[in-house]
């Protein structure tokens, strides 16, 4: 694992490379509309986003669900296997 002022020093030095390589080319030229890329579908865009917020969605009910479940062995003062049997049960685990 790098120390902090290692890479601190390094972050420091791609900067000042970065900054004279941009000062020795030219400067680009404009994009015209023909070479401009086109823009990404907004469906490709968000199906990323849907996967992801519907895998916490799932995440944060099996969550609930597992607490909940926790929550009822304790209050019915179950222990050791037959916790772990009536938690598996209200989950709906196989």
């Amino acid at each position: 694992m790098r120390s902090v002022p290692a890479v601190a020093l390094l972050i420091a030095l791609s900067a000042l490379a970065g900054g004279r390589s941009r000062a020795a080319t030219a400067p680009a030229p404009p994009v015209s509309p023909a070479t401009a890329h086109a823009p990404v579908p907004a469906t490709a865009a968000n199906t990323s986003a849907t996967n992801t917020s519907t895998a916490d969605n799932e995440a944060a009910a099996r969550h609930a669900k597992r607490t909940a479940c926790i929550s009822q062995a304790r209050a019915k003062k179950l222990v050791g296997a037959q916790k772990t049997a009536y938690i598996k049960g209200c989950i709906g685990t196989p």
